[in-house]
Order: structure tokens, then sequence, then C-alpha cells
């Protein structure tokens, strides 16, 4: 029986749960799109730009756990795409694109044109850098196995974006069902198994042997624990060992928020306390979490300078990063790891109050620095957004769904938000791209059968993705958005001031950027909106703006020149220069009796030299 591959390819998103598509229809993949809209079980999101439909998909799969897939034409239709594919990339987030492309006889080795045809052009060699897997189908017997092949990688090992093109020509084209060639992975060897376990059982005994010899001991659990599929593992480890624990920012949602031995989120933009808990601990032990940059500030000989420091990571290239620094590596699965953990503790457990003084010790420092201190005032009759997200915290649903934007929802959402089980926080952590917020909260509500999201955005995220209001009129989706108005690019202005001397290019409206009345833009979508202004303002409006059942806007002034702290910064001294502060020493800097009681091996000579 003959088949259409357009057809084969909508009956391979049906047979793999992709219930919903994202995508914009054009000459390179209108065969698909077709095939989609008679196959019943799928439905195809049409978003206003490709950017936006490869965003989506990552918060979808984050939300259901549905790796789903990208359709995108030829052309600019497909390089749009690029942004959310190296998005997907470096937050390890399996997803699909399919991109269509000029008829396959203009694509072969021997073409050294530009451009293929009309709007053709070598796509996969553009993405090949940034997806784990980047094919192309050039005969029709193929298109499923290519197919197959690309999900299976996604998800296999560290997941990740996979990338298939596939000519409009072969699209459209007819084959024996029979033909269709499969894609099946090889099995890895019982014996090397076997023989992988073994080992990682006796390095997995040797780190709860360090587990037991350390007196300051943190954990830090990073997203890679998700990934795998671990997370409902975590109160377990808590029980088993009784540790300080942080989490990164893509681990938020793992654990509950006030769990008593969790203490925070460390890094650049990190809670004081966290990061006194991090700097003083003497043992670290990173379970799927890649020590970027902003965890660990910029010279890593600096992290936990007393500490052993054990990481667990599936990647072997993340653990290759610091071989002066790690004293151990292991390359694992997280919940692999995990459960080996656990075999290896309850042969030799951890006392319950083993860690009792350091716990106690953690437990000043998240007393004596609050999340939201005097250091969060509001200023010039502005609302502060950090104080905005402590209030805000009250208002959530037990099953809360929050996605946010970059700038002011980012750095004081996850400094200040605290989520419980059955809440989720999602952003992008590794791009870090403006106009992720809302393209995010499409994929989130159509995960949870077109359920409620709260985005969390600012004026400038806004307009990078403002077509995508109408997706979201469109199909009707109780997609709320908080929009923190600060005159443009807020983070920015405060590199400008630190490296121009205060001097403005395109950061606000007397720069160069603008942004609308955003409550006029709410009234064109036919949204309806709010305006907070006070405190009073808040207490008033934002119990309805929650309650709403339909989409809505919410615009919060705030300072826009309010500061983003704590934060790890340079500190100019009074002959000029500068001086790069450790992890610990987070501006406002504070009084330095302050910051050596609270560092058990004393001030780093770089703080000793900070003028306060």
């Amino acid at each position: 029986m003959k088949v259409k591959v357009s057809d084969a390819i909508a009956g391979f998103f049906e047979k793999n749960g992709m219930n919903h598509l994202f995508g914009i229809v054009g000459a390179g993949n209108v065969h698909i799109f077709d095939s989609v809209y008679q196959n019943h079980a799928i439905e195809m999101i049409c978003v206003h730009h490709e950017q936006a439909a490869c965003m989506a998909m990552q918060t979808y799969y984050r939300t259901c756990g549905r790796v789903t897939a990208s359709v995108l034409t030829t052309g600019a239709g497909s390089s749009n795409g690029i942004t959310g594919v190296l998005s997907a990339w470096a937050d390890s987030i399996p997803c699909l694109v399919v991109s269509g492309n000029e008829n396959s006889k203009y694509i072969h080795p021997g073409n050294k044109l530009r451009m293929y045809g009309i709007q053709g052009y070598d796509s996969t060699y553009m993405v090949e850098k940034i997806t784990k897997y980047a094919g192309r189908v050039m005969e029709p017997k193929m298109v499923l196995y290519e197919l197959e092949k690309a999900l299976w990688i996604s998800l296999d090992q560290r997941p990740g974006p996979c990338w298939i093109d596939i000519p409009m020509n072969i699209q459209s084209s007819f084959i024996e069902e029979e033909e269709l060639l499969h894609f099946i992975p090889e099995s890895k060897k019982p014996e090397n198994k076997a023989e992988g376990c073994k080992i990682l059982d006796e390095t997995v005994a040797d780190i709860v042997n360090e587990l037991h010899a350390a007196k300051r001991p943190v954990i830090w659990l990073g997203h890679g624990i998700k990934l795998s599929g671990g997370e409902s593992l975590i109160t377990e480890l808590t029980t088993m060992v009784p540790a300080a624990y942080l989490v990164s920012w893509a681990g938020i949602d793992m654990i509950d928020s006030d769990h008593p031995l969790l203490f925070g989120r460390a890094g650049v933009y990190g809670q004081r306390s966290a990061n006194f808990v991090l700097q003083n601990c003497d043992y670290l032990l990173t379970i799927g979490t890649r020590l970027a940059i902003p965890q660990i500030g910029y010279d890593i000989t600096e992290l936990a300078r007393e500490a052993k420091i054990t990481e667990v990571d599936i990647d072997p290239a993340e653990l290759d990063k610091y071989p002066e620094r790690f004293n151990r590596t292991v390359c694992a699965d997280a919940t692999h790891f995990i459960k080996h953990l656990f075999v290896a503790l309850g042969q030799n457990p951890v006392p319950e109050n083993h860690f009792k003084v350091w716990i106690d010790r953690c437990n000043h420092y998240k007393a004596d620095f609050p999340w939201v201190d005097k250091e969060h005032a509001d200023t010039r009759g502005y609302i502060n957004s950090y104080q905005f997200m402590e209030r805000l915290n009250a208002c959530f649903k037990p099953n809360q769904i929050i996605v946010t934007d970059m700038g002011t929802a980012l750095l004081s959402g996850h400094q200040v938000l605290k989520i419980k089980p059955g809440q989720r926080l999602m952003t992008s952590t590794g791009l870090g791209e403006m106009g992720y917020g809302i393209p995010a909260a499409l994929g989130a509500s159509f995960a949870t059968s077109k359920g409620e999201v709260l985005c969390l955005n600012c004026d400038g995220g806004m307009m990078m993705n403002l077509q995508e209001l109408q997706t979201i009129a469109h199909y009707k989706l109780p997609v709320k958005i908080i929009i923190f108005n600060n005159d443009g690019y807020l983070m920015i202005k405060h590199t400008q001031k630190n490296i121009a001397k205060g001097r403005y290019a395109g950061v606000n409206r007397n720069s160069g950027v603008s942004c609308p009345d955003f409550s006029k833009l709410a009234y064109a979508f036919d949204f309806p909106s709010w305006q907070v202004r006070t405190w009073e303002d808040f207490d008033n409006m934002i119990p309805d703006f929650m309650n709403c059942e339909t989409p809505a806007i919410c615009e919060v002034f705030m300072d826009p020149e309010q500061f983003f702290v704590p934060k790890l910064g340079l500190s100019v001294q009074k002959d000029g220069s500068y001086i790069s502060p450790t992890l610990e020493d987070l501006s406002p800097f504070l009084d330095r009796e302050v910051l050596e009681i609270n560092m058990l091996a004393g001030l780093h000579p770089k703080s000793k030299q900070i003028e306060v």
C-alpha cells in the first residue's frame, strides 16, 4: 500500500505522542501541514514567529515530559528558529525541529551555490554545532528512519535538540509502506554495563566515606536530576544524607523551597545566605549541574576554597572543565547515581544528627541574611521588585506554573520566589534570551491542556515576541502576564554605569529605546489589564488579576534605576583600580568585620583590600 511521505511524518508524530506541534506554514512545509491537519490526533499550534515555536516546545517538554516538534518552512522560516534551538541546546531540552527545504535535486555536496532554488540553503550545516544530530532526508524510504533516530538521540544521555531537514519533493512523494526503513538503536553490551555499574559502586562507596568524614558538606542539586527523571528521589536523599542542600536556578522547582535542609540558590546573583553556605563548606557534591559562571563566579580557584569537590554529570566535557579544582568527577546519569548512592548509604548510613553543628550554622546564615532585606527598600516612590516577588508568593495556587523572561523577572524571581510541591518555575538559564517568557507560557499552557500559566516579564522582553499575544488570544489561553516596567533594559543600564561612566546608549527612552503603553496594548488583544504603582494597588488589584480566568496583563511600575542585589560585582577603589571579589563578598558590601565573622577561614585577601 502506497503512503504519502508527509502522511508518514504525521503518523510518526501521532505514534510518539506528539499531540501538539508548533510551527508556521510555508511553501517548504505545506505538505507536512496538510497531513497534520488531516490527522485529528495532532493539533498544530500556529505561532507568529518561528523562534517562538522553538521556545514553546521547551516548556512543553519540561511541563509534561513529552518530546514535541516544531515544523518550520525553508529559508527564513528555518533560520528564524535558531534562537529557540540554541536555547534548547544550552538547557539540554530534548525536542525536534522538522524543516522544509527546496527540491532535493538542488541539494547535493557538489552544489557550491549560496542558495538552493528559491529559498533553500544548507540548514543542517547551519545548526549542526547546536544540535545533538542534524540530518537530511534525501530518499523517501529514509524519512521514518531519520525521525526515529533523531528522537532517540534527543533523549539519549545528555538530552538536547535534533533537526531533520526534508526537501519538499520528498514530502510530497509516495512510497510503499513496507519500504519505509526504521531506526533500531544499538543495544549496549550487558558486560560493559555490568562493569560500569561495578566501577560506579566502588566510586559511590568512596563518596559515602567522604561524606562521613566531612564536617560541613553541601550537596548542590541541578536540573540534570529532573531531566533524568529523578526529582522524586530528592526527599529520600535529604533523609539519608542530612547535609546542607542548594539548588541551581533551573532546579528550583524540584524541592520545596521551605525544606529544612535547603539553603537556597547560590551564585553571582545568589542569596547571601546561600553563598555563605557554599563558601564555608568543606565537601561539595554536585549532581546534575554544570557549574556555569553564573553559579560559581569567574575564578574556579575561589569556589568553596576549603572544600573537596566531587562533580557528577552525564557529559564528560563538563567534567573536564576544571581539572585543577575537582577532586573527583563521576560520569553518570543523575538518577542512576542517586540510586547507587542509596545502596551505598544503606550499607554505610549517615547518622541523623551527624551534621547538626553545620546545619545550625546554616540556619543562622538564613536568619541573619534573609532573601529580602533592607537593601530591597522601595526607592523614589516606586515599589521594589524583590518585595513584590516576596508578596506574590502568598498569591500562588497549589498547582501554579510560572515562567519568566529575563532581567527583573529572572533575577528578582529566582532570588525570592518560593516554590512548593506541585508548582513549577521555568526559564531559559543557559542562553538567557529576552523574549522567552511569552512563548514559554504558550508551551506550558498547551502541555497542561490549555492550563493557567503566570508569565513574569519585563517591558523590554515583551517587545521581543510581542506577536505571540495574538496566539494567546486566538487559542484563549489563560496566560497571565506581569510586566515589570523599568523603562527599557535595566540590567544593561547598570552595566553601562560600570563600564561607560553612566553614559546610556540604547537602554531607555532618552537613549533610543521606548516601549508602548501595555494597558492600551492589552485592550487591542481584548485582555483585561491592571497597573500597579503602590502597595495599595497590589492589595486591591493582584487578587483580581490572579483570579482572572482569561488572558490578562498586569503592569508593575518600578524604579527605572533599581539595583539588582545582592550580586557579585566589581569593587572600585579610591585610586580607580578594580577588585573582583570572591563569591561570598556580594555587593552592597558588608562591613568587613561582619563578613569575617561569617567566614570560617577568615577574609580572603581580596576582601581585605575592599574599601567599604
